[in-house]
Parts: C-alpha cells; sequence; structure tokens
C-alpha cells in the first residue's frame, strides 16, 4: 500500500469486484456525456462435438449504442483446426453483432495465431503493436460490415 496526500493506493484483490464495477459505473457514466451508452454485453458462442465436447468457441463484447463488437477469444481445439469451425464461430458471432445494430467488429492477434485467418473474413489490419509480448507483434484488425439493404 502506498498513501500519498491522504489517498490510500492499494492493490486489490476483492473476488465481489467491487472495485472493478464501481471503475466500470464511473467511466461509462462519463463516457456516456460524450458517445451515448454502449449498451456493453458478453457474447459466447460455443463449438462442441457429437459427444457434447467443447471444441471451441468465442467471446466478444456487443456494444450496439457505438455500432461495434470487439471479439476477445477465438479458440478451436488443435484437432479440429482447419476444418471451418473458426469460420462458423466468427460469422455467428457478426451475425449477432449486425442484428444488435453493430456496423463493425474489432479483433487483435498475434503474429504466431491467426491474422491470415481473419484477413480471409475480410478483416483489416489497422495498427501494429510491436514488441507485444517481447520478441512478437500484435496486430490490431477492424472490419465494416456491408450495409444492409
Amino acid at each position: 500500500m502506498n498513501e500519498r496526500s491522504g489517498v490510500l493506493i492499494s492493490i486489490e484483490t476483492d473476488p465481489t469486484n467491487e472495485l472493478r464495477n464501481a471503475v466500470d459505473s464511473g467511466l461509462y457514466a462519463y463516457n456516456d456525456q460524450f458517445a451515448g451508452p454502449m449498451h456493453n454485453s458478453v457474447l459466447t458462442i460455443g463449438a462442441r462435438d457429437a459427444d457434447k465436447k467443447i471444441i471451441g468457441g468465442l467471446v466478444a463484447n456487443l456494444q450496439p449504442g457505438w455500432k461495434w463488437m470487439h471479439v476477445h477469444r477465438l479458440w478451436v481445439t488443435e484437432s479440429h483446426r482447419r476444418a471451418g469451425i473458426g469460420r462458423l464461430l466468427l460469422e455467428a458471432a457478426e451475425k449477432e453483432a449486425q442484428t444488435a445494430g453493430c456496423l463493425h467488429v474489432a479483433v487483435d492477434t498475434f503474429e504466431f495465431q491467426a491474422r491470415e485467418f481473419y484477413e480471409k473474413q475480410g478483416y483489416s489490419v489497422y495498427a501494429v503493436q510491436e514488441d507485444y509480448p517481447a520478441g512478437h507483434r500484435k496486430f490490431l484488425l477492424r472490419k465494416t460490415f456491408p450495409k444492409q439493404s
């Protein structure tokens, strides 16, 4: 702990997430004044085999108030890769995002992960974070959905 000017600064490991919820609420309230409410919700999509065993999944945040979806995790077990499962998961997420009113989607991936996969799905790199993790690069990609008629 560090005390300075009457303010107590502390690393907190509160399992109830009281601090995180307060930070989120405060920041969202501030942002809402300028960008409107994002209406943030978590989207989780699973892929299972015939025995109901999890073989892949996707976790994203839908922010229809801001017209964006952010894909945080997309994973397919090694034995099921290159079978189109990742594409199906991403397509399902994109469909949900569009249904919710999102116009764009963002994702990031490391150079040793899936940059080419996302580019084949219509994503383009808009930034590169060098030396993250050390000795590697992280690519930030985005996609704008086609206008619906």
